[in-house]
């Protein structure tokens, strides 16, 4: 006798039906202009495709360090950086933007801006202090994590003039940064004084933890839709003209000067409030 109560096997065909088998789709629930919900497959091109180039600069860039090849693993990482900000812009400017994008940038991010400069860094000056140097190296990766995660779920609460913490690709510049003027001044950052190896395993674990601290750095999101002062070009210029003479010193300067900037603009807000 046949049992009716017979549980369905999983390839049962009631499964749903938007299932067709062996695919690679996505499926996302986007809303109309009218407030509807709707369901729509495929993906959004061109951002997408920038993302995945971020993804291969920052995979590039551990494959890099992994060989030695710290310089062009350096500039791999600026590429990815470049990108990032790149796949957003023409996300909005072209009504591209999506669920699936914003998961799949913050992917591309943590590999780019978290696991390839903390491989940089480990490959390049920690690996002599062991289990130390590799300790300091995942604290970062984990932070990057950690910061991508919060990121995600608070889309849309936060103001978006301001970063809560520095942003990853910010806070690789700074990693990678020091790594590049440490390559062109040897004589200052000699890799063999374990000095100097744990002051940038201090400096990793400290970017590390700007990226998950609530400390408020201004975004420059909103630069571009406002005018300002007559008197920015003219010190921007500068700014531009100063840093021709070492690039790197330069870069690495400007970054340690964004990190302290943080701290005053928390200070002020705070200043402000309880004013």
């Amino acid at each position: 006798m046949t049992n009716i109560n017979k549980p369905e096997s999983p390839n049962s065909s009631h499964q749903d039906p938007g299932y067709d088998g062996i695919t690679f789709e996505v499926e996302e629930e986007e809303h109309t202009h009218e407030g509807q919900k709707v369901k729509r497959r495929g993906i959004y091109l061109w951002p997408n495709l920038i993302t995945t180039s971020a993804l291969l600069s920052g995979f590039y860039s551990i494959i890099a360090s992994m060989n030695g090849d710290y310089t062009q693993a350096i500039y791999a990482i600026f590429i990815a950086a470049l990108l990032d900000g790149l796949d957003g812009r023409v996300a909005r400017a072209i009504g591209a933007q999506s669920a699936f994008g914003e998961q799949f940038d913050s992917l591309s991010d943590l590999l780019a801006f978290g696991v390839a400069p903390a491989i940089l860094m480990y490959s390049w000056s920690l690996h002599d202090l062991g289990r130390i140097g590799l300790a300091a190296c995942f604290v970062y990766t984990a932070c990057a994590a950690f910061r991508l995660a919060r990121f995600n779920v608070q889309i849309g609460v936060v103001d978006k003039r301001y970063f809560i913490g520095v942003a990853s690709p910010l806070a690789a510049v700074m990693i990678i940064s020091l790594v590049w003027v440490g390559r062109d001044f040897p004589y200052i950052f000699d890799l063999k004084d374990i000095t100097i190896q744990s002051i940038n395993a201090a400096i990793i674990i400290a970017v590390g933890l700007l990226m998950i601290s609530n400390i408020k750095y201004y975004s420059f999101k909103t630069v571009d839709r406002k005018r300002v002062p007559f008197f920015v070009l003219p010190i921007a210029v500068f700014i531009l003209a100063a840093m021709t003479y070492n690039i790197p010193v330069g870069i690495l300067v400007i970054s340690v000067i964004y990190a302290i900037s943080g701290f005053v603009t928390t200070f002020l807000a705070r200043k402000n409030t309880v004013a």
